[in-house]
């Protein structure tokens, strides 16, 4: 789905071209409220709910700016990100997921993202981190221990960025039925 968010009760001014950002998500209603909320930001703004349709919108008409979602249906925000790079690789990219772990931080900005950021994130957020010149791993550590239970979490993401988040790869890396790894992927890991 490709959608031009317009900015409401203003006409853009067609002299100066307004900076275009490409939104990615698979999430339709954060992806519609969060293309307003940057329209009136002063982003000319594309959206789509795939990395496919990422990359087609992106390609027919570059972006300077692109936030993808992590976990989508098919291919995944990391898949993705690597992609928009070779077609710009000046384009700022932010990672924006619901599901954060530092092994999935570390692996976006080996991807060249310029940030990463957790969901629940509103327009002022997502604008900052796109535009802030350096990242900051270490807030993404928690300053207490972790929870045995959030370290398995931990793992799980490391080994599954690892496998280009192939479920059944992964499964055989750890050892567990892919029903199994499946289930955990689904709960929420406690934060400490």
């Amino acid at each position: 789905m490709s959608d031009e968010a317009p900015i409401d009760g203003e006409a853009p001014d067609l002299g100066e071209e307004l900076p275009h950002l490409l939104l990615v998500d698979d999430d339709e209603t954060f992806t519609r409220v969060m293309a307003r909320a940057m329209t009136r930001r002063g982003f000319r703004v594309s959206t789509a709910n795939s990395a496919e349709a990422g990359l087609a919108l992106a390609t027919a008409d570059l972006p300077e700016y692109a936030v993808l979602d992590l976990k989508m249906d098919g291919d995944s925000g990391l898949v993705l990100l690597p992609k928009l790079h070779e077609l710009d690789p000046e384009m700022r990219v932010l990672i924006l997921t619901g599901y954060s772990s530092i092994a999935t931080a570390v692996e976006a900005i080996k991807r060249g993202a310029c940030n990463y950021l957790c969901k629940p994130a509103d327009a002022d957020d997502v604008l900052a981190a796109l535009l802030s010149e350096h990242v900051d791993l270490d807030s993404l550590v928690p300053e207490n221990p972790m929870s045995v239970d959030r370290l398995q979490w931990e793992h799980i993401q490391r080994i599954l960025a690892e496998h280009a988040g192939n479920i059944s790869a992964t499964a055989r890396a750890l050892g567990m039925h892919r029903r199994t790894l499946q289930r955990k992927l689904q709960k929420r890991p406690v934060r400490r």
